[in-house]
């Protein structure tokens, strides 16, 4: 999904107080030289090896190792914390804070090939063993957030003077650990402790369950077409969609899965009105089919579960303990900001919907404008009002093209320089993954690997999303960083490279960003890399500006036949549009960043699934002609996992900043390539990752707060008001 980094919401919390690290500390047990030993046997525990100061074995990787290696890892972590909980020496920073950082190495390694699993490769022998160890997980979980004597500890030096003498990250990773125990159950009596524990082991199986439908949704509803069912679908699509029903053994037809990727375009593109609503209802009915897969009852279970889980902690609602520790603070602060936008969103589809009505008339279509037409006409908009066709913009767009782009913007901003890595050098776990080595232009010095996974296939989840197998620390020595982009493109047909749409290409920048903010951290401790979710899609939203840059445009952008770059009077009908539909996708985003807060400050009771997302978009006025972007159904965003859940709206908290720090590049003398903007980019908002309060980060980058007078000029929504 564009702009989306999940996470691997079970151990969430676990990972980002139980940190790793490759060395070890005069505080562990024997329990670590048992890990040394076990890891012979199982690769999934073993350290990286290999070039690179050490790489994922994923080449290796065997589902069958996968159990054990978890309970292991569990087994060894717990080891390494008991030992910091019942340490006779008074407790201080280095002896409790930085031992935590440095434990679960072990586990850590496991879950990187868990998450391959998970998103990339997953199978129903995986999905059962997520299932099973979900709540086991949980429960791992708990007994450390719940371990009183490491509490007390963690407490005592967050309380002591010393805090005053520790660096100003080394007082964050203090206080963001201290936070962490506290917001999560430590404070609690007994009897509260283990029901606080309970719902999170229920949470997990429900989140695994949520997430598992989707995919088989997605997997077991394709929908195969003849070849006079094709009017009006691109050449590059077609071939595509060929080969998609060739590897399902269905040589001769073309494959539309039930996946953004393959639904987006069809309904851009397909005249056969008929298939195009069934695509558009088959993909927006995902978990809701009232069959095995149906995720409703799950829903009315989960917010249930969450709703009990912060009454526990004394709060009135799910969002407003969710929000305490964002920039947002509290979900009123969230909600308004929605509000701000939402009628001008609201204002511009009916708009784009009396265009695209004008237009099907003119044509003698005979119809009203449904959800499933509105690719559809806005394309024929766009080329009635922008004589802009974005099949045409499409052949300009080759993905291996707009690699190099991204390598260049990374090349003038973080001085990076990336040489590929020869196949075999460095393990992958599918064939279409490549590598990258990312070293510093001037001193050549090694930064990090970059793996790019762009391709869709069975068994690995929809949408977008950028991960870390090794993120950069220094306080036990040096790790440079293992970076990762996945997206889910649909190969282009053998020999022909693969050709993606503008907001493809959008995604594609976008994730890279993920990846530079991973490349160019520049902090000690590994909890200095959680994120604060309605700030970390800033940086990654922010990149996507460089994609219209002429220095982009003028050498990136070349036809994929004939090598011509694209023609200036493409690139000016490109800039024109630039803020063309965006009625559409504001709402579309909106109505579900707006859901999502209404169903975390609503009372459960009072909510069932699929009369509570009717009813509250009719009372919003949400246009009949759009539909949430996520469906209640399968949002798993904020049901599969916690990580988005109440803080969905945080994508619009981070394009604020976006558009005004996009200012800043703007009013530059250097624009978007300014060397002393870019300095500050690099330097407050990038290599600084969690290691300092957001707010004074891009303080410090912009000399003041953002304004949201900037998102609404760059959608082209009137402003209205003066920060």
């Amino acid at each position: 999904m564009k702009k989306a980094v999940l996470t691997l919401s079970a151990v969430a919390l676990a990972l980002s107080i139980v940190a790793c690290s490759d060395k070890p500390s005069e505080y562990e047990t024997a329990a670590s030289e048992a890990a040394a030993v076990h890891s012979v046997d199982n690769v999934l525990l073993a350290e990286f090896t290999g070039p690179y100061s050490g790489v994922p074995a994923f080449d290796k990787m065997s589902l069958a190792d996968l159990k054990p290696a978890l309970e292991k890892g569990m087994e060894l972590n717990l080891a390494e914390i008991d030992k910091i909980a019942t340490n006779p020496e008074p407790p201080t920073f280095a002896n409790t804070i930085v031992e935590m950082e440095r434990a679960g190495s072990a586990l850590r390694r496991v879950f990187t090939y868990y998450r391959i699993w998970s998103s990339n490769n997953s199978t129903p022998e995986f999905r059962k063993i997520q299932q099973e160890m979900a709540p086991v997980i949980s429960a791992f979980s708990s007994k450390i957030t719940q371990n009183k004597s490491l509490f007390e500890r963690v407490q005592a030096v967050y309380k002591s003077d010393e805090l005053t003498t520790l660096t100003s990250e080394e007082q964050r990773v203090t206080w963001m650990t201290y936070n962490g125990f506290a917001r999560n159950g430590a404070t609690l009596n007994d009897e509260d402790k283990k029901r606080y524990a309970d719902i999170n082991q229920e949470l997990a199986s429900l989140h695994t369950q949520f997430s598992n439908n989707i995919l088989a949704d997605e997997e077991n509803y394709v929908l195969y077409l003849n070849q006079d069912q094709l009017a009006g679908l691109p050449e590059s699509f077609i071939n595509a969609a060929a080969g998609m029903a060739d590897i399902r053994d269905n040589k001769g037809k073309y494959a539309i899965t039930n996946t953004r990727s393959s639904m987006d375009p069809f309904l851009t593109y397909s005249e056969d009105r008929a298939l195009r609503e069934k695509v558009w209802n088959t993909y927006y009915s995902r978990g809701d089919n009232g069959d095995e897969f149906d995720n409703n009852e799950l829903i009315k279970k989960i917010l249930t579960l969450r709703h009990e889980r912060i009454t526990l902690l004394g709060y009135d609602n799910y969002a407003q303990w969710r929000l305490e520790d964002r920039m947002a603070k509290t979900p009123e602060r969230a909600m308004d900001l929605m509000e701000k936008v939402w009628p001008a969103a609201i204002a511009r589809v009916k708009e784009e919907v009396t265009d695209m009505q004008a237009i099907a008339d003119i044509e003698g279509a005979n119809i009203s404008i449904e959800p499933w037409d509105y690719r559809f006409y806005a394309e024929k908009v766009r080329k009635d009002k922008y004589a802009l066709d974005s099949d045409e913009v499409k052949q300009y767009l080759q993905l291996g093209k707009l690699r190099e782009a991204m390598f260049f913007v990374a090349g003038e901003l973080f001085n990076f320089d990336f040489t590929p890595v020869a196949d075999g050098k460095v393990a992958v776990f599918n064939p279409d993954v490549k590598v990258w080595d990312v070293t510093d232009k001037t001193s050549g010095e090694h930064i990090g690997l970059w793996y790019l996974d762009p391709f869709a296939r069975q068994g690995k989840r929809s949408g977008a999303w950028a991960s870390t197998y090794r993120s950069y620390t220094t306080f036990d020595g040096k790790q440079t960083v293992l970076s990762s982009n996945n997206s889910n493109f649909v190969k282009g047909a053998e020999g022909e490279p693969t050709l993606i749409s503008w907001d493809d290409a959008e995604t594609y920048f976008h994730e890279f960003g993920h990846a530079l903010h991973f490349l160019s951290a520049d902090v000690a401790y590994p909890s200095s890399h959680s994120g604060v979710r309605d700030y970390t899609e800033f940086q990654s939203q922010l990149l996507e500006r460089w994609l219209l840059t002429d220095e982009v445009i003028n050498n990136y952008l070349v036809h994929y036949k004939t090598g011509e770059p694209i023609p200036q009077d493409l690139v000016t009908k490109i800039k024109n549009a630039s803020t063309f539909n965006e009625g559409f996708k504001t709402t579309e985003y909106m109505s579900s960043a707006i859901m999502d807060l209404l169903y975390h400050t609503t009372d459960p009771a009072e909510i069932e699934p699929d009369s509570f997302e009717r009813d509250e978009l009719t009372r919003l006025g949400m246009p009949k002609e759009v539909v949430m972007r996520h469906r209640t159904t399968q949002f798993g965003h904020i049901f599969s996992s916690e990580g988005y859940a109440a803080a969905y709206y945080g994508y619009m908290w981070a394009e604020v900043l976006t558009s005004d720090a996009a200012e800043a590049f703007a009013e530059a003398p250097g624009g978007f390539y300014d060397k002393e903007v870019g300095e500050r980019l690099v330097k407050y908002l990038f290599s600084v990752r969690n290691a300092m309060d957001p707010e004074e980060a891009y303080r410090k980058f912009r000399g003041r707060d953002a304004k949201v007078e900037a998102l609404m000029r760059d959608r082209g929504f009137p402003v209205t008001s003066s920060n």
